[in-house]
């Protein structure tokens, strides 16, 4: 089974690729999975028109005849979670967050500081006084929501993405790009729109170029609802951007 979807220009990441949560939301939904794994391989196209081909528990994302990403449904993701902290001090840590004046990717659907609510998610985690984590608050925008008032699951995955990728740069010891490589991602429970949640990345550890971290997304009352591991690969120098 095969099905066309252009990612526009809005769910960007970088200004030329997609955010590769959402990506890996989109494949996701495609095998009607809340649990599963999705490996990119090389950076989304935007404005494109790509094939998202089903076959058995695999779905596959084409360029052409490029491989742009692929996913497997997941049993379970069992993750030893960060405790979250309470609202209050999310909003604090997203006070404090670094993004507002720099960022590599102003424009990033989830991150980016140059994005106003309901056009972007508008989270900007910063660290959490005494922790190796970053949080921040998150009221999803009732425009990402279903009929039921849920956050689509996709936009929920591109929440999943950016808070482990900061936690992987700001706690790695040196300034160094690096790009997602890998994310499996578990919805446990609805996200529901207009309510406060609080969003947590923190890492889980490093083997020279790539990076582990996990991001967990909690209602107000510190519930998790959505979770996910993450890898991150440093470019090489001679990798470009």
């Amino acid at each position: 089974m095969a099905d066309e979807v252009v990612i526009d220009r809005r769910f960007r990441g970088p200004p030329a690729s997609a955010n590769g949560g959402y990506t890996s939301g989109l494949l996701a939904e495609a095998l009607g999975a809340r649990c599963a794994e999705v490996n990119l391989r090389r950076p989304p196209p935007l404005d494109t028109a790509l094939t998202v081909n089903r076959d058995g528990d695999e779905a596959r994302m084409l360029d052409g005849g490029e491989l742009v990403a692929d996913a497997r449904p997941l049993d379970s993701l069992v993750l030893q979670l960060e405790s979250p902290p309470p609202l209050h001090a999310a909003e604090d840590a997203d006070a404090r967050s670094s993004f507002y004046d720099d960022h590599a990717f102003p424009g990033c659907f989830v991150c980016g500081p140059a994005r106003d609510a309901g056009d972007g998610l508008c989270i900007y985690p910063g660290e959490l006084d005494g922790h190796r984590a970053m949080a921040c608050a998150w009221t999803p925008d009732g425009e990402f929501a279903d009929a039921s008032g849920s956050i689509r699951e996709r936009i929920v995955w591109a929440a999943l993405d950016c808070p482990s990728g900061i936690a992987a740069h700001h706690f790695a010891p040196d300034e160094t790009t690096m790009v997602l490589a890998r994310l499996r991602g578990y919805v446990e429970r609805p996200i529901e729109a207009g309510r406060p949640h609080i969003v947590v990345g923190w890492m889980l550890g490093r083997d020279g170029r790539k990076h582990r971290s996990a991001t967990a997304i909690f209602d107000a009352a510190g519930e998790p609802r959505a979770w996910a591991e993450a890898l991150w690969i440093e470019l090489r120098q001679d990798d470009g951007e």
